[in-house]
């Protein structure tokens, strides 16, 4: 798959040894501190060529798509665990990499964390917490669900539907339903995607079968102590104060049906020093409803002295 508007980039890839070779795509573009940023659900590193193009000519910029989404390999669930510790392990085998092979600065390291990108580079970030100079937080969380165990009301039928019935299964895999709506407003975006890079998004799941990831993300959100991952997520969330002598940029699409205010505030009490930027037309997608002032806006904050 070539020719993705506004994503004139090299594709690189890394096999996985312990994943039977499995390879997972990256960008590496540019030369500098390294900036990595780690997507999350339905998405993968298109949703970067913004910030890339604006960033790479001072920083090294590095965006993987995790496995089965993107241009990666797309292993069925008897390959592949698909769980959030498997996606930690896999960004810790892949900057290992980059930083033993590949030339990249074992410190310094700015994440850009969207949706599942913040557990995952949060948790990688606490095994590796030296390596962490900046955090950008754009509508994510890394810590368990401030509503509770219990999905909000206006999601929790739609949830448990896609989650946990063979119609959810049907409407993953055969109709791309959740890829779908990711793109439609006012699920994803609040203004219209143009039909090119709505299809660019799209692409990578063309068929049922390079769909599995969308699905098993979803199933994996922890949200209860029974749920798989909730150990990790947990784990995560409470060690999180030591990122806060940490520079950090929390960019927030104010119309985001899933992480709303109350993750957002959640950050904010958090890390109530870091800097904030609001975007109240803007939903999930904000690097497409807002990208016009957030990508400056990031460019700024990675040029300013920690500590100013």
């Amino acid at each position: 798959m070539t020719g993705f508007p506004d994503y004139p980039f090299a594709s690189r890839w890394f096999a996985h040894p312990r994943r039977d070779g499995l390879r997972q795509h990256y960008l590496d573009e540019g030369a500098g501190q390294p900036v990595l940023f780690l997507h999350g659900n339905p998405s993968w590193s298109y949703l970067w060529r913004r910030p890339i193009l604006a960033l790479r000519e001072e920083f090294r910029c590095i965006a993987p798509d995790h496995m089965g989404m993107g241009l990666s390999d797309k292993p069925g669930a008897d390959r592949y665990p698909y769980d959030l510790a498997a996606r930690v392990d896999d960004l810790d085998a892949l900057i290992e990499h980059l930083v033993t092979a590949g030339g990249a600065p074992e410190h310094g390291w700015t994440l850009v964390l969207h949706d599942w990108g913040g557990p995952i580079g949060m948790t990688w970030a606490c095994r590796h917490p030296g390596r962490v100079a900046r955090l950008v937080l754009l509508n994510t969380a890394a810590f368990p669900n401030p509503h509770g165990e219990r999905v909000r009301p206006l999601l929790r039928l739609p949830f448990r539907v896609l989650r946990d019935t063979r119609l959810g299964t049907r409407l993953f895999l055969r109709h791309n339903l959740f890829a779908r709506g990711a793109t439609w407003r006012p699920l994803g975006v609040r203004r219209r995607m143009p039909a090119a890079v709505r299809s660019a998004f799209l692409a990578p799941y063309d068929r049922p079968a390079h769909r599995v990831a969308i699905q098993r993300f979803v199933q994996d959100i922890p949200l209860r102590p029974g749920d798989p991952s909730w150990p990790v997520l947990h784990g995560t969330g409470t060690s999180l104060a030591q990122f806060a002598d940490r520079p950090m940029l929390i960019a927030w699409g104010l119309s985001d049906p899933v992480f709303d205010r109350a993750v957002l505030g959640e950050w904010q009490r958090r890390f109530p020093a870091a800097r904030t930027r609001l975007y109240p037309g803007a939903g999930h997608y904000l690097l497409e409803d807002a990208h016009a002032d957030l990508v400056p806006a990031i460019r700024s904050f990675l040029r300013t002295p920690p500590g100013a």
